[in-house]
């Protein structure tokens, strides 16, 4: 808390003051304006963590929060509205990472995990080993329509290796994709590779083009060299119907999960144009969340070349729009932490399936600092994916030549794979900030000891981050893991994976950690503290609405809390049943 010091007479002047200010001027009458009763608010705000009662003015603003007797004898004229009476309010829940057009693609497939996932269509059931995943991929190819089937979510280290032969015997006429749960990959029978008209050629234009002993295809095209199969497959998962009905799943999602704030982490890939429309078409006033747009460095550059830094700008000042674009701009530096092509160092990968490699650099650390002083220099926040601890070295390394940026100007590492405590260190000091994916301890915890081995004790460790003073948030980097904060912050606060064990138990986070997490700590990341976050005089009046306090809820018993609905911009919107 600030405290300021006065004099003797400045004191007795201020007192003086007051004291000739009439009612009116120091206590508004409360008209044009709602008191919420609550059993508990967590504002999230060290000032004033708690209060029973919040009132918001017709504008949609917060005005004040505390207890319910003070603020109605302060605010004499407000309505009184106590339907909130036995529930606690919270911050509205932020997910600062998601993919909307590439979520609605995933959401709308059928799915074959490895692991129970939560989808739109409710719980899947996982496939735990590749007896179970065959099976299944066969399943759906009996069952399917006419021509190429796609399936999501299989992942090699769980399921084991997914060979181009092993799909041909389940079709050898029928195309099929199975897309690797990272989103980076995929494998084809022969009937796809027919179909997308790849040859081994492709591998000298694209790293991600896996080949057998004889210089073969051998069903795996993965990370830009996917890109390839767009012509096959695109005009299937960006069909407009299909889109809609990933789309409509995950704002089902974002409403019982207490969601009202999210940012497409990667605006444009898909081209700026398709992306909008699909926006045009799905995104209204109506809907019970804020949608933010992060423009992607690669496809901005594509459409504008040496000037995307200023376009990005340009669109930014245009803050009455919605989606609003942020100034921010996403960048890579490695590849992917799922399909095991994020850069290590030494020794690199000792199992899976870039055993004895080290990974894939998408910005070559040559070119990484320019890269970034492009953006920077423009007065931009950088959001920076970087996965593996080779990468850390070469984003912090890059980041500590930059000159000093604009006030409140930030560089957020996007999933952070793996911290080694000098990294933490490093990052904390150059005033970096983490948006940590928050999931990969939960899946990965313990099956990645397969692929990098005692490295596991470096997976997104919050604590350490957090105890560094690190502004840390988690993001679902959905549909990768279900956009559900509650459940992403009881993974860290338990560190239990998927098998029942505890991955790193030191980097456990408290549940006030958590919660600052999933809203405070991510507005910070969007560079949208100063409106959401925290519950506060002069902030929107977005928050979730939970039947159980948080913070007297077992950390393990989070995700079963139940969401009442959320307030957004002052505009009540219960869950439907």
């Amino acid at each position: 808390m600030k405290r300021l010091s006065f004099s003797a007479i400045g004191s007795i002047t201020l007192g003086l003051s007051l004291m000739a200010c009439t009612p009116t001027q120091t206590q508004p009458s409360g008209q044009n304006m709602t008191l919420y009763s609550a059993q508990t608010i967590l504002t999230v705000d060290d000032d004033n963590p708690t209060g029973n009662a919040i009132i918001i003015d017709d504008g949609g603003t917060i005005v004040d929060i505390g207890e319910f007797d003070t603020l109605k004898k302060r605010y004499s004229e407000a309505n009184v509205d106590r339907r909130f009476a036995d529930k606690t309010i919270t911050p509205g829940l932020i997910d600062p990472h998601i993919h909307m057009t590439l979520g609605s693609m995933m959401y709308g497939l059928d799915f074959v995990p490895p692991w129970d996932m939560e989808t739109p269509k409710g719980t899947v059931k996982g496939l735990p080993d590749k007896a179970s995943l065959i099976a299944k991929i066969a399943e759906f190819e009996k069952a399917a329509p006419d021509g190429p089937l796609i399936l999501y979510g299989y992942h090699n280290l769980v399921q084991g290796d997914l060979t181009r032969q092993d799909l041909d015997k389940i079709s050898e006429t029928r195309p099929i994709f199975i897309w690797h749960f990272s989103g980076h990959d995929f494998y084809l029978n022969s009937a796809a590779i027919e179909a997308a008209k790849l040859t081994p050629a492709l591998a000298e234009q694209f790293h991600g083009v896996g080949l057998d002993d004889k210089g073969e295809l051998n069903g795996r095209i993965y990370e830009d060299a996917a890109l390839a199969l767009f012509a096959t497959i695109g005009p299937i998962l960006l069909a407009p119907d299909h889109i809609a009905k990933g789309w409509n799943g995950y704002e089902a999602i974002f409403a019982r999960s207490g969601v009202t704030s999210v940012a497409e982490m990667g605006y444009g890939i898909f081209g700026r144009a398709l992306e909008d429309n699909y926006i045009k078409a799905h995104y209204s006033d109506e809907d019970n969340y804020n949608l933010y747009l992060v423009p992607e460095h690669r496809a901005f550059t594509k459409e504008f070349q040496n000037i995307a830094n200023l376009r990005i700008s340009e669109m930014a000042r245009q803050t009455d729009a919605k989606p609003r674009v942020l100034p921010q701009v996403k960048l890579f530096t490695d590849a992917a932490f799922y399909s095991q092509t994020m850069k290590m160092a030494a020794p690199g990968y000792i199992g899976g399936q870039s055993k004895g490699q080290d990974g894939l650099w998408v910005t070559e650390p040559e070119d990484l600092e320019a890269l970034m002083r492009r953006y920077w220099d423009a007065g931009l926040d950088i959001h920076i994916h970087s996965n593996g601890d080779a990468a850390q070295d070469s984003t912090l390394g890059a980041f500590s030549k930059m000159k000093a940026g604009e006030d409140g100007q930030r560089l957020i590492i996007e999933h952070g794979g793996l911290f080694r405590p000098d990294q933490i260190k490093m990052a904390a000091e150059l005033g970096v900030g983490i948006s940590a994916a928050s999931h990969y301890v939960k899946y990965m915890g313990e099956d990645y000891k397969e692929a990098i081995g005692e490295k596991t004790d470096f997976i997104t460790p919050l604590a350490s981050a957090i105890k560094a003073g690190i502004h840390t948030t988690l993001h679902s980097d959905a549909p990768l893991a279900p956009p559900q904060p509650l459940k992403a912050a009881s993974v860290h606060m338990t560190r239990e994976t998927r098998e029942g064990g505890v991955s790193n138990a030191d980097e456990k986070i408290t549940r006030e950690q958590a919660l600052k997490a999933i809203t405070l700590d991510a507005a910070w990341s969007l560079g949208l503290e100063d409106e959401i976050g925290s519950l506060e005089a002069g902030k929107r009046a977005d928050f979730a609405i939970l039947e159980s306090n948080p913070l007297t809820t077992a950390p393990e018993a989070w995700p079963d809390i139940k969401i009442w609905g959320v307030m957004l911009g002052g505009d009540v919107r219960p869950v439907s049943p």
